[in-house]
């Protein structure tokens, strides 16, 4: 029983779309478990890549540190998401850290076990080339936006990105799954806390959003696409 649950966990995993039944069951008897409590380092920017995870249940937040010492948010992952993307590009450290924003549970193999797994099964290797061309994708967004975009369309963007990827509906609107601070839209979006702040204090008195100590609903969705689409005209 248990075996066939953790299966049909692995079928919703981002890497493992479409992988044949006997392939999942054979990664889920190479896998180990490992459990985080909210605050807990799944590994650190430099550690060696040596392990690689599934996220199961709950939310972590992958961050990079400038030379300078600047923390720069990358991603948020969630359930079915994965952990350590180096091991599928041969890298021998991983790039950023990865911390728990609240309780999670990750599936997790060896580097080498999903190496060989994506050598001998051609439908894992091609989801991880889809899922990194995703990634790739994303960050040259971001970096455009970044590069060309006003602050305010930068924030409406990232809030409505997030909301996309992890937004459940409330009677409120939208509200966004994990803890988010005004300092991780600042960190995320290029620009000051005092920005964000004053940025979300002028939407909620439109109605747009309302927030609360590391909580966002959208409350009008078509307002930040109107936002953010301003910044592409």
């Amino acid at each position: 029983m248990e075996q066939q649950r953790d299966i049909e966990i692995l079928k919703r995993a981002e890497l493992f779309t479409g992988v044949p039944t006997p392939v999942l069951a054979e990664l889920q008897a190479a896998s180990f478990r490992k459990r985080l409590a909210a605050g807990d380092v799944l590994f650190r920017q430099g550690d060696p890549v040596d392990t690689f995870y599934i996220v199961i249940v709950g939310r972590l937040r992958v961050t990079q540190t400038t030379p300078e010492g600047a923390q720069v948010i990358i991603r948020y992952l969630g359930p079915g998401q994965m952990a350590g993307y180096s091991v599928l590009t041969g890298g021998t450290q991983h790039p950023g850290s990865t911390t728990a924003l609240d309780d999670s549970h990750l599936f997790g193999w060896p580097a080498a076990t999903i190496r060989d797994m994506m050598t001998r099964h051609a439908a894992i290797a091609v989801n991880a080339a889809a899922v990194l061309g995703e990634r790739y994708h994303e960050m040259q967004v971001r970096l455009r936006e970044l590069s060309t975009e006003r602050v305010e369309q930068r924030i409406a963007h990232t809030v409505l990105r997030l909301a996309r990827q992890a937004g459940h509906r409330t009677a409120r609107g939208i509200e966004i799954a994990f803890p988010l601070s005004r300092q991780d839209l600042a960190e995320m979006t290029g620009t000051t806390l005092h920005t964000v702040s004053r940025t979300l204090s002028a939407w909620e008195e439109k109605g747009i959003v309302d927030s609360g100590r590391r909580r966002v609903i959208v409350c009008r969705a078509d307002a930040l696409e109107a936002m953010a689409e301003a910044a592409d005209k």
